[in-house]
């Protein structure tokens, strides 16, 4: 543990009992936070708590004017201003805390691109369409406003073109660029320089299925990669180039669930020295689609790690399409946004669904699945082209939502260029007295900077005190990896409970100054880096299903 004076520490105490938090009622609650101008197409958090959001640039101005001498962009490739300039963003800096936004520069097409975060924090998004199409871009991490998108150069470009593609994060700390239209290949990020070294390699599995845009990857806990498209899954070995295993069929292939039939995945949140992994995979549609078709009800739970595993398939309280699929600090699942028919394309929906849905995987079967009807806001259509994303305070932030080839506004669900954020029923002010505060590392403080199999010391207080188990506290710590969201999937999301010891703290009092008895001292021990690829996460304490406010901290 950081070494604090004792009246330092006391200060800290009282600081966290100050304040209380914002009610909202027991199904969630939404709020509005920003017209930010830009439509949300693609999403990432940062460690700096600033939301990076951006569409694509070829379908004209945005809402979001570049402020008097910032340069305008003038691409001579570009499909609409041509020979033109365009002063108008297409990319958004969101800051959290401070609800505020700031224009961002991008100037080749990012539409239907793909991303990750770096082990050093900087968002690396790659692909996108025409003159984007094997474009690398970064934008790194700040606080001061100045940053910026940096597009590359060769030979830092992609070896393929990557429309349509998935990122996923390994071990080592590379990146695995997945698929993309008419593209079953697949390569690694950074670029080496080297000649013969960044070539795309083949993945002729991809080809084989019926629907593989944006094709759902989970790094697996052998360090394998679980890949999914339309109805099919397989374990892949990257270093050996070869696939481990084939997973039986989700259904008898009638319902496809990957782009652009937009069903949604994640990898279940992985317990303490984990033997087993699960995916859920969420909603779809027919094979056979229009848009008015129904979406599909079903969402499908398969142990990965099983020798014959099979899938287990429940019933979700609506249809969905098109919708999000967000882990929660507390080791649920909320599955939002997205249509109850249609498909994923311009114009290829009719009904929006309002209603998000909490996923229990520790309950029962059957028992899992709960719509939560919210009493304080109201949700906008947030359908083709929409994000969410978990944020620190453990709310749910969307955006997005074009389901035009234009920004068009007089519509039946017009481009939507805003943010709003989903507060879940954890978040109610009922469950104040049961909610973790984390004291020490202090979420006001830089993240915490910790390496591979270090413990990691905490202070935590709980206004109503802790459960016991044979007369010792209970409560769990998670770590979640926020995402890089875009088309109904949430790529590098990742959550694990870690290994943790939980006692009552031992503090005296500083003369007239009492120390409370409801802190809490635990030693939270990281995980590897097959099960946590480095990079920045979201820690968080949970007592029962009521998570604390989350710090950064970083692995490597």
């Amino acid at each position: 543990m950081k070494l604090v004076s004792f009246h330092h520490l006391a200060l800290l105490l009282l600081l966290a009992y100050a304040g209380g938090i914002a009610p909202a009622s027991a199904a969630g609650s939404w709020k509005f936070l920003q017209n930010v101008g830009v439509s949300g197409m693609h999403m990432q958090l940062l460690h700096t708590d600033r939301l990076i959001l951006f569409d694509r640039t070829n379908v004209g101005p945005s809402n979001l004017t570049f402020p008097a001498g910032h340069p305008c962009r003038l691409n001579l490739q570009d499909q609409w201003f041509k020979n033109t300039t365009d002063c108008t963003a297409h990319s958004a800096e969101y800051n959290v805390a401070s609800d505020t936004f700031r224009a961002l520069s991008i100037f080749t097409d990012t539409w239907c691109s793909s991303g990750h975060v770096a082990s050093d924090g900087t968002l690396v998004q790659n692909g996108g369409w025409r003159d984007g199409y094997r474009k690398i871009r970064l934008m790194p991490a700040c606080t001061d406003g100045r940053c910026d998108w940096a597009e590359q150069s060769a030979p830092a470009v992609l070896a393929a073109d990557r429309w349509y593609a998935t990122n996923q994060k390994l071990p080592d700390g590379r990146a695995i660029i997945v698929g993309g239209l008419n593209q079953p290949t697949y390569e690694f990020y950074p670029k080496t320089g080297t000649p013969g070294k960044d070539a795309a390699l083949k993945l002729p599995w991809l080809q084989e299925q019926s629907s593989s845009l944006y094709p759902f990857v989970h790094l697996n806990i052998d360090g394998n990669l679980f890949i999914f498209a339309g109805s099919r899954a397989m374990l892949y070995d990257y270093n050996s180039q070869r696939i481990v295993r084939n997973y039986t069929m989700f259904g008898t292939g009638a319902e496809l669930r990957t782009n652009p039939n937009a069903g949604s995945s994640v990898l279940l949140p992985l317990k303490p020295n984990p033997t087993e992994a699960e995916v859920l995979i969420c909603g779809g549609t027919p094979a056979a689609t229009t848009t008015t078709t129904p979406a599909l009800s079903t969402c499908g739970r398969l142990r990965i790690t099983d020798p014959n595993p099979a899938w287990v398939v429940e019933q979700m309280p609506s249809r969905r399409v098109m919708g999000d699929m967000v882990l929660l600090p507390n080791g649920e699942v909320a599955i939002i946004n997205g249509a109850t028919d249609g498909f994923a394309g311009w114009d290829s929906a009719n009904t929006f669904n309002p209603t998000p849905v909490i996923y229990r995987p520790d309950q029962p079967a059957g028992s899992r699945l709960e719509a939560q009807t919210a009493v304080a806001g109201t949700p906008r259509p947030r359908m083709y082209h929409a994000s969410a994303v978990l944020d620190r305070d453990g709310r749910v932030v969307v955006g997005g939502s074009n389901p035009h080839q234009f920004y068009e506004f007089n519509k039946k669900f017009p481009t939507d260029v805003t943010l709003e954020a989903f507060s879940p029923y954890y978040l109610d002010g009922s469950n104040d007295n049961q909610r973790p505060s984390i004291i020490d590392p202090s979420p006001r403080d830089a993240p915490e900077m910790l390496t591979y199999g270090q413990s990691l010391d905490m202070l935590f207080s709980v206004a109503g005190g802790l459960p016991l188990s044979n007369g010792a506290p209970v409560a769990a710590v998670t770590m979640v990896a926020p995402s890089y969201t875009t088309h109904s999937f949430a790529q590098n999301q990742r959550q694990l409970f870690l290994e943790v010891q939980v006692s009552k703290a031992d503090l005296r009092p500083i003369g007239a100054i009492a120390v409370p008895d409801n802190v809490y001292a635990a030693t939270v021990k990281m995980p590897s880096a097959v099960l946590a690829p480095p990079g920045y996460y979201m820690l968080f304490v949970v007592n029962g299903r009521i998570p604390s406010k989350g710090i950064w901290v970083h692995i490597q």
